[in-house]
């Protein structure tokens, strides 16, 4: 039996509710419940549990989660890490300053390039060159912009300055720490950590935007929901009878892009690269079958899970490969039964999720009972169980 579903791109755009509008997905939030550092320890963060059943809710700690969770449920937490993503240099031809953001890595149009967004945008043209490092220091990086993306973003081929030689010097040959890193060591090095735009304080410790079981690299923003859990409360579950298993979908900045389309039909995801592997199908077969629940742990996990259960007819299988999936009201869930999430933008394609597992009216009940009862917001904020 092939355990394989083929890679098909999924999308699901012809059963969008022609008739949604993003107005009535709107809300006002006072700037000061937008939390803008992350609580310590990560599990004294709050949990608003949020029952569908009786459209009842309960405030509680996160570090309380394990009240909620039966042996035999299954945790799905998506385990992409944060790359530094967000690097500061200068154009080579006048100096001027530029930053990139890098998106997604490109292997399909060459070594060492990636789609990026630029600034500013539209004076880095095809063929324009930047150096990047430490101003007054030799360059430790260099970029090139190769093409435009249909989303109005940059493809960039990077190099190091070593790649221009014909022969690299040994590494016992030079007291350069620098000389002999790759392209990904040398981003590692000098990028900083793509913190939202509604975040302004300094992140004092990098560690703290990842998730602590975070290990394949190559988000752009991190899986927020995941941040809420530490070692210790894994383990803590683990005991109770409850299982974790892992997908992976690098976060993009499409995550805070709102939709701009008044008809909601008319917005267009970008595609996502996913992966559900043959472990994490074996598991999700296995808890169904016992009667366990599928809880996924934020939007993220959300989106793999039903994108690969879209395609799926009867039992799980691995997939990898590209989604487009646009879970919104009206759309039934064929996979997830509990979600753990983080409170999202108005406007947004994760409000229109939550919305479509909550229902529209019980999801505003929520957020506005969270505002009352003084809840912090978004990427470092409280988080919700949706049972």
């Amino acid at each position: 039996m092939d355990n394989n579903v083929n890679s098909a791109h999924i999308s699901n755009s012809a059963e969008i509710n022609q008739d949604l509008k993003i107005s009535e997905f709107d809300y006002d939030l006072p700037m000061e419940l937008i939390a803008q550092t992350p609580i310590e320890p990560r599990d004294a963060s709050r949990l608003l549990v949020v029952q569908r059943a009786t459209g009842t809710f309960e405030h509680r700690h996160f570090r309380d989660i394990g009240e909620y969770l039966r042996p035999g449920d299954l945790l799905i937490a998506n385990q992409s890490r944060v790359i530094p993503a967000r690097l500061l240099g200068r154009r080579v031809e006048s100096g001027g300053a530029v930053e990139v953001l890098l998106l997604a890595e490109r292997p399909d149009l060459g070594s060492d390039c990636w789609e990026t967004l630029v600034r500013p945008g539209r004076r880095l043209r095809e063929g324009a060159r930047i150096e990047f490092g430490p101003e007054g220091e030799a360059p430790r990086l260099f970029g090139e912009v190769q093409q435009r993306t249909d989303a109005g973003g940059r493809v960039v081929h990077f190099w190091t300055p070593e790649q221009e030689q014909t022969k690299l010097a040994p590494a016992n040959t030079t007291d350069d720490p620098y000389s002999i890193l790759s392209v990904r060591q040398r981003i590692d090095e000098i990028g900083r950590m793509p913190l939202p735009p509604y975040i302004h304080e300094t992140l004092n410790d990098p560690e703290r935007y990842q998730t602590v079981y975070a290990r394949i690299r190559g988000s752009a923003a991190a899986p927020t929901a995941g941040l809420h859990f530490t070692a210790g409360l894994i383990e803590q579950l683990k005991q109770q009878g409850v299982q974790v298993g892992f997908v992976t979908l690098h976060v993009g900045l499409d995550t805070f892009r709102p939709v701009e389309h008044e008809n909601v039909s008319e917005h267009k995801m970008h595609s996502e690269e996913i992966e559900l592997d043959a472990t994490t199908a074996d598991l999700i077969n296995r808890t169904k079958k016992a009667g366990g629940r599928i809880i996924a742990v934020g939007t993220t996990s959300v989106r793999v899970l039903e994108s690969v259960a879209s395609i799926c007819e009867g039992e799980i299988q691995a997939y990898t490969g590209g989604t487009r999936l646009f879970i919104t009201p009206g759309r039934p869930y064929k996979l997830v039964d509990a979600m753990i999430t983080n409170f999202h933008l108005p406007r947004s394609t994760l409000l229109l999720l939550v919305s479509a597992f909550l229902g529209k009216e019980l999801m505003e009940q929520a957020y506005q009972e969270a505002m009352r009862e003084r809840y912090r917001f978004f990427s470092f904020g409280d988080a919700m169980l949706l049972l």
